[in-house]
């Protein structure tokens, strides 16, 4: 293992950790769609001269290879980032930094997917570590607040948007498995990227979203862009180039860097700190990922 390739994953999720709680949260007047729609495009288009360079590997694909790809796009690019970025545009009613800490109960997902679809046999102690890990999540996100589904609280329903989130970024990661199969992780992100633009394309079209593109303003504009080129497609490269060379295992830890930034800058920035039960939550659902990485999976 290279030491110094976790350090890739740590600087992409340290970008992904500012996109949270810096940049993300300024689009919030922008219907969610339109946001994902106008995100995938722009990366395309920066990835473009990826797909002249591969365009022979292009033959490589097989129909299964054709629709994990759709499958990575539909979950991984349009639901799951449609999810977190509707969580992240209630920067007026809760700390953002919780959301993002909710989105490390990924892997948690998608061990049990890969269990489900991949048929990997999990061990018996996962149980007891995934369960912690909800437990955590559950005291992170609420703290010492007296949970009323009646009262109309943001936090629940953000919550409820990073859990579906993590959901779809862990069923991502399993279909991922099959996808980059036969082609390399250069063409398999571009085709990713450009196959959420077609999906993002029908559905805004379904909705007659398009008129709300006039809405964007300059500043908007300016922060899809800045999106593009840190968090979009130098992120993805950064993170993947480290992923060939650590473990899982590694990776999971490495991007613990994502959630610690996000609660750094949503101090920093909101003034929004987390309760000490907030803290036990987030050090209860940090142990039991770490936990549930270093398990034995046959």
């Amino acid at each position: 293992m290279n030491k110094f390739a976790p350090l890739f994953v740590i600087i992409a999720a340290s970008l992904w950790g500012v996109d949270s709680i810096v940049l993300r949260p300024h689009l919030y007047t922008l219907p969610v769609s339109i946001v994902v729609f106008i995100e995938s495009i722009v990366v395309t288009i920066i990835l473009l001269p990826i797909l002249f360079k591969r365009f022979n590997d292009l033959k490589n694909l097989r129909t299964k290879d054709i629709l994990s790809f759709a499958g990575v796009a539909l979950f991984g690019g349009a639901i799951g980032t449609m999810a977190i970025t509707k969580a992240l545009f209630y920067v007026n009613y809760v700390n953002l930094s919780i959301v993002v800490l909710i989105q490390k109960l990924q892997p948690v997902f998608a061990l049990i997917l890969a269990s489900l679809l991949l048929k990997e046999k999990l061990p018996k102690e996962f149980f007891k570590w995934a369960a912690l890990a909800i437990a955590g999540a559950f005291l992170m996100t609420f703290g010492l607040n007296i949970v009323n589904i009646e009262s109309g609280d943001k936090t629940i329903a953000a919550a409820l948007f990073a859990l579906l989130a993590a959901f779809s970024f862990g069923f991502s990661t399993v279909l991922s498995k099959r996808a980059l199969k036969n082609i390399t992780y250069e063409l398999g992100t571009f085709l990713r990227f450009i196959t959420t633009t077609i999906i993002m394309v029908i559905l805004v079209s379904s909705f007659n979203g398009f008129s709300s593109v006039k809405e964007i303003t300059n500043q908007q504009w300016i922060i899809f862009t800045i999106i593009a080129f840190t968090s979009g497609a130098p992120a993805i490269f950064l993170y993947y180039y480290g992923l060939k060379r650590i473990t899982a295992s590694v990776s999971t830890i490495a991007e613990l860097s994502f959630p610690l930034t996000a609660i750094l800058l949503e101090y920093i920035l909101h003034d929004n700190m987390l309760d000490w039960l907030q803290w036990l939550g987030t050090i209860i659902l940090i142990f039991a990922i770490i936990r549930v990485t270093k398990l034995n999976y046959g």
